[in-house]
């Protein structure tokens, strides 16, 4: 399977994407011959979406240190902390799922293009970011519309591939559509391959697939704009210029090579893109392969009074420093 270069507008050089995987055996096919994609896929890593500071300018880890890191894992997957001062603490350890194991390739972030494996924000958003980091960005708490959608419990957002929890997702296939069911607020991606026209604005945009070659293409465009909220920061809430396009490559029997490049003026100096492998071989996580299970979250949530009846005690407190 040969490497492919993917053009990214406002960057001179293209970006070059190589297989995860060269064994060059052409993937199953549906009855219907479309390459088949269809189990149940996990993003579980220990490898980052941005390179840590600590590693600027290191593309790779050695073989030791992966070793170090990943034995580090395993020592460390079910060992409860406790909270910091004033923190009310959690979920506990049983809850996540962060991985134990680095990518094959063992680079340092997920990110391949910037090659400093950065998000290109724009100065306002990085500070926006740094800020949201300190929890220090909020909007207006008046009503629940008000409150962030995944507080919510309507979604965080695409792509979500690689999250530290509930990282699993389900592909199905039939004749003109391929549907992504994620694990996280049980997301359903329902996407047409008939090539018609966008439609609607959506939370996770409108998308339409296509197949280049064994590849499918997922564009997604027509976001439903979330600057308003809590987490506008962050590059997962959209703005109406998001556009994002997804690349499913089957590789072998327990990988999809999995690719995406971000584009939105409104957040970014440039378009971003990630690279890294989904996986059905549950072993490698210390877990036997199953379904999804449900996601038991529901926008009535009672965390919802919580919130709100905070941001009046905060309107009522005395100083702004009293909170």
């Amino acid at each position: 399977m040969p490497g492919r270069c993917v053009a990214v507008a406002a960057v001179v050089a293209a970006v070059c994407l190589a297989p995860l995987s060269a064994a060059g055996q052409a993937p199953p096919r549906t009855p219907w011959g479309d390459p088949d994609l269809q189990g149940v896929w996990t993003g579980s890593t220990l490898t980052p979406l941005e390179r840590p500071a600590d590693r600027a300018g290191q593309e790779f880890l050695t073989e030791e240190e992966a070793a170090e890191l990943e034995q580090r894992a395993d020592r460390n997957r079910f060992v409860e902390r406790v909270p910091r001062e004033g923190d009310p603490g959690t979920y506990n350890q049983i809850w996540f799922d962060p991985g134990t194991r680095v990518i094959p390739d063992r680079r340092t972030a997920l990110i391949v293009d910037p090659s400093d494996g950065q998000v290109p924000y724009t100065a306002a958003m990085a500070e926006r970011e740094r800020q949201q980091r300190e929890y220090r960005v909020h909007g207006a708490r008046n009503t629940w519309v008000d409150v962030d959608t995944g507080e919510r419990c309507m979604t965080d957002g695409v792509p979500m591939f690689w999250l530290g929890y509930n990282p699993n997702h389900q592909i199905l296939q039939a004749p003109g559509y391929v549907v992504i069911l994620h694990e996280m607020f049980r997301d359903r991606r329902i996407i047409p391959l008939d090539g018609r026209s966008h439609g609607i604005e959506q939370w996770n945009g409108d998308m339409r697939g296509r197949w280049e070659g064994d590849t499918l293409v997922v564009e997604s465009t027509r976001f439903v704009d979330g600057t308003a909220e809590r987490w506008a920061a962050t590059w997962r809430m959209p703005t109406t210029t998001m556009q994002l396009v997804e690349r499913f490559t089957r590789v072998d029997e327990n990988t999809l090579e999995y690719e995406f490049t971000l584009t939105d003026p409104a957040k970014f100096t440039r378009p971003w893109s990630v690279r890294m492998p989904l996986t059905t071989n549950q072993a490698a996580r210390g877990v036997t392969e199953g379904p999804l299970y449900e996601y038991a979250c529901h926008e009535g949530n009672y965390s919802i009074v919580n919130v709100l009846a905070g941001a009046r005690a905060e309107e009522q407190a005395p100083a702004a420093g009293s909170r």
